[in-house]
């Protein structure tokens, strides 16, 4: 008996070796695997495919600044000034800006972990339904002097269990232990003990019934999905910030440009001034008009060129980059903006098409989401009404064999025998005479779910907002552009007319002036025109729901709606 015993607790202590040795990094590993394969599971289910990991890059473009750059950070005391080549910071491209916001923005960081959360959750309910098994190793050295001689001895016990809850409500428990007890003293008297025991739970009526057992384990499934939906939509937003801040950025920058050339243009109409005014052609008093037109260009200058160093900080701050790190972007950009994207238009029509609200309501995520929370209401009001039957339940146990300790050290070893085990049946009823909690949770949930339906309606009216305000400032920026162009065409000729009239002395200098000023405005209105009608086709885009992007954070950009109403 006791070589057979021995055999048996080389079985738990394997299995305690091979746990003691496993590393924390093991179980990261393992957490890791199951929440990616839930991830990638709900996502084939739902039709998106966009890898998702929460493992940042190791060189990432902040790391890359801060050591090129040797910018100053909280781990360095003074900034090494050795890099000072400004020439070799490459541009950011607009490609670029949105593949560096998805590697080193926080908040997109934030919301990729807020998914990964929810698959370990959903791990954590589907845990309660899988097979547990449980292994205990004791060893005590004990006295007892209650009987007035000192009784010394050793005792060691394995145990080992199985436990398993069904999705009908069923639980099963079953365990068997060992104990292995020896006096020290002379004659080493020993007693090996074995006990094995078994349970099993029936729910009859209230928490029975797969519907009411699985809705923690249905919960959890339906929160992975809800977040991979309000993650695809916090892509979109998140892109179309990124860009709009982008094209932002980049009008402030041809700000700079257009105020430079008009300071420099207006240094050349007073240096023209004070010569005819020197040769008698012009009064002194025009001379000074043109001095201060000049001060308050160079004033507008250096006051564009403080803007424009603001909104690339914030720019930089959006992306997750050090805003003290020299940073240039493509501006060429704004070229492009001339060539209007393959986004339809219709001249005409100032109230957004009924077949894009349709698509808008089809394809939202966070409409799905919110249509989805009012099922799970539902649902919240069956497992409530249910919490107010009677709780009965069927239990049954049985137990054979005994257990060793010193006071029975000198016992024969127990054996199993299940003739001469103890078993017993047990039917449970809890007579619902008092439901005070689960009749005001019940009242709660119908509470939730009226609250529920009152959100979704809210916010299909939103969306519906969001797409009117979006198309109608689509068509305002694409008649803006319109206005512009013929505008700025019109001041650069009155320009070139009114130089032409000064020089012949047709004209005073401050109608020059104020033809600068207006050619000035109209380049940084149809400029702003461009970049307005770029984002809020994008918005629109997004609005609807049809803003596609790609797995590195890029969107495919030219959409046309017609072709999205009609799939």
């Amino acid at each position: 008996m006791l070589k057979i015993f021995l055999k048996l607790l080389t079985v738990p202590l394997c299995l305690f070796a091979l746990c003691a040795c496993q590393a924390p990094s093991a179980y990261l590993q393992q957490a890791d695997e199951a929440a990616y394969a839930i991830i990638a599971a709900k996502q084939a289910e739902i039709g998106t495919d966009f890898p998702l990991s929460i493992q940042q890059p190791e060189q990432r473009l902040r790391q890359k600044l801060l050591m090129d750059q040797h910018l100053t950070t909280s781990a360095t005391v003074e900034a090494d000034e050795s890099f000072v080549d400004a020439d070799a910071v490459e541009p950011l491209s607009l490609v670029d800006a949105l593949q560096v916001a998805a590697h080193n923005s926080r908040s997109y960081q934030l919301n990729k972990e807020t998914v990964f959360r929810r698959a370990l959750a959903l791990d954590l309910e589907r845990d309660a339904f899988r097979s547990s098994f449980a292994g205990l190793l004791t060893s005590t050295w004990s006295t007892d002097k209650s009987t007035g001689e000192r009784v010394s001895g050793l005792s060691h016990g394995a145990e080992g269990g199985f436990s398993q809850h069904f999705k009908s409500g069923v639980a099963f428990a079953t365990s068997i232990g060992f104990d292995l007890v020896q006096l020290l003293t002379a004659n080493r008297v020993s007693a090996r003990g074995i006990v094995a025991d078994a349970s099993l739970s029936i729910p009859l009526l209230r928490g029975s019934g797969r519907e009411i057992i699985t809705e923690p384990l249905q919960q959890a499934e339906r929160d992975v999905v809800y977040a991979l939906w309000n993650f695809e939509r916090y892509r979109r937003s998140f892109a179309v910030q990124v860009a709009s801040d982008y094209l932002l950025v980049l009008e402030r920058m041809n700000q700079v440009d257009t105020a430079y050339d008009n300071y420099q243009r207006l240094v050349a109409s007073r240096q023209r001034a004070r010569r005819l005014a020197d040769a008698g052609r012009l009064p002194e008093i025009q001379v000074d008009q043109a001095l201060q037109d000049e001060l308050r260009a160079r004033s507008r200058w250096v006051s564009a060129q403080q803007t424009s160093a603001d909104r690339l900080d914030d720019f930089k701050l959006i992306l997750g980059l050090p805003v003290d790190a020299r940073l240039e972007l493509d501006r060429s950009v704004l070229t492009d903006l001339t060539e209007q994207p393959a986004l339809a238009r219709q001249q005409g029509e100032s109230e957004i098409p009924l077949r894009l609200l349709i698509l808008a309501l089809a394809e939202r995520r966070d409409l799905r989401v919110a249509q989805g929370r009012q099922v799970d209401s539902q649902r919240a009001i069956r497992v409530a009404e249910d919490a107010l039957r009677a709780d009965v339940t069927l239990l049954a146990s049985g137990t054979d064999g005994s257990r060793r300790s010193l006071a029975s050290a000198d016992s024969e070893d127990a054996q199993l025998d299940p003739d001469r085990g103890l078993y017993s049946a047990l039917l449970r009823i809890d007579l619902p005479l008092e439901r005070t909690a689960e009749r005001n949770a019940l009242r709660n949930r119908w509470i939730d779910y009226e609250e529920r339906h009152r959100a979704q309606q809210e916010l299909e009216d939103q969306i519906k907002y969001q797409l009117r305000r979006a198309w109608r400032g689509l068509q305002q920026a694409f008649e803006a552009i319109q206005i512009q162009s013929q505008a700025l065409n019109v001041a650069q000729r009155r320009v070139a007319s009114t130089d032409l009239f000064l020089q012949a002395g047709r004209i005073q200098i401050r109608d020059l002036l104020e033809a600068q000023d207006d050619l000035v405005s109209a380049d940084n209105a149809l400029v702003d025109a461009q970049v307005q009608y770029r984002i809020r086709a994008m918005e629109l885009l997004r609005d609807l729901g049809t803003l596609e992007i790609d797995p590195a954070g890029l969107w495919l950009e030219d959409v046309n709606i017609h072709d999205d109403a009609q799939k």
